[in-house]
């Protein structure tokens, strides 16, 4: 008997922190405002400097609101915005029809958000002398049909090309596959690194490496004027045409993504699930508010809403 009432015992004190913490979380929702409260959100990795800067921004503007940021690959974001873990997701694409009617099923009506004009950056070694390709080279790489340098350039003397991306779930690898390589598989034999910056370390130390990462982690820093690239690799130019030359070809510049010169374009969205109308709604509000944008225009994405100074940078590039 004494084991049987030490055994209801436990399951009620079970069920009375499952009570507590269900009437903690209420609680917790009831105080979450436009400009306060605590949530978490999912941010998918390629944007998150600029993510920090917004999220530094922000808590400046809002001391009663606490946001934290779950970094991760573009999949697991999805995943937690399904979930109902997070309201709130960062991503380069719009939930699809499925996902939706998944919401709206369980009398959920979440909305996609154009936060920013984001774009892919190749990244090659600086001892590497090719800084000029086409898409179509370009597939035939991710696909696997190139895998020396010296079918891109007789002269070179690199060998075998080293293709390094960031994550197998990640925006990028889904943005190659959908864009670029129309429905054929990648090459079996890529290089994944966890995040972009382990791919510009990666692509640094490999003369032979190619690498694909999101432009927002190729800025320099010390170059206000976002005319300049980090100096740790080179940036190749991008041509849509047949042929590359440099009249035709690309760098990842922010006015040749506004002017959708740069082949590799895409969105950024914010994917909002927030019935309440709450900090969720408040920092979607901050992010696409003329504050928001103002870091989106300095970290050298393209805003959704503010304008583009348009320079000619042709003469200065290398």
């Amino acid at each position: 008997m004494t084991g049987m009432m030490n055994l209801y015992s436990a399951l009620w004190l079970v069920g009375l922190l499952l009570l507590s913490g269900c009437v903690n979380k209420s609680a917790s929702e009831e105080n979450d405002t436009l400009i306060s409260g605590t949530i978490s959100i999912a941010v998918d990795e390629t944007f998150r400097p600029i993510m920090e800067e917004e999220l530094q921004v922000f808590h400046a503007l809002t001391p009663e609101a606490t946001v934290h940021s779950v970094y991760c690959d573009e999949v697991e974001a999805m995943k937690l915005l399904l979930a109902d873990d997070v309201r709130m997701a960062i991503t380069t694409r719009q939930l699809t029809q499925q996902e939706t009617a998944y919401f709206h099923a369980r009398k959920f009506f979440p909305v996609s958000v154009k936060m920013a004009t984001d774009g892919l950056a190749l990244i090659v070694n600086k001892q590497n002398k090719d800084s000029l390709i086409t898409v179509d080279r370009l597939k035939e790489i991710v696909t696997g049909k190139i895998t020396e340098w010296k079918q891109l350039n007789p002269s070179s003397p690199l060998g075998k090309l080293q293709l390094v991306f960031d994550n197998p779930n990640s925006s990028t690898v889904h943005y190659v596959l959908d864009s670029i390589c129309g429905g054929e598989p990648l090459a079996k034999d890529l290089k994944a690194q966890k995040t972009n910056p382990e791919v510009i370390s990666y692509v640094a130390r490999n003369p032979a490496a190619l690498g694909v990462i999101g432009v927002n982690w190729i800025g320099n820093e010390a170059d206000s004027t976002r005319l300049s690239f980090n100096d740790a690799v080179r940036i190749m130019a991008v041509s849509s045409e047949d042929s590359a030359t440099v009249a035709n070809s690309f760098k990842p510049y922010q006015a040749y993504l506004a002017l959708n010169q740069y082949p590799l374009t895409r969105n950024v969205y914010v994917l909002l699930n927030d019935p309440k109308n709450g900090l969720p709604s408040g920092l979607t509000s901050f992010l696409t508010g003329f504050r928001g944008q103002r870091i989106i225009l300095k970290s050298g994405l393209v805003p959704a809403t503010a304008a583009v100074r348009i320079v000619d940078v042709k003469e200065n590039e290398d």
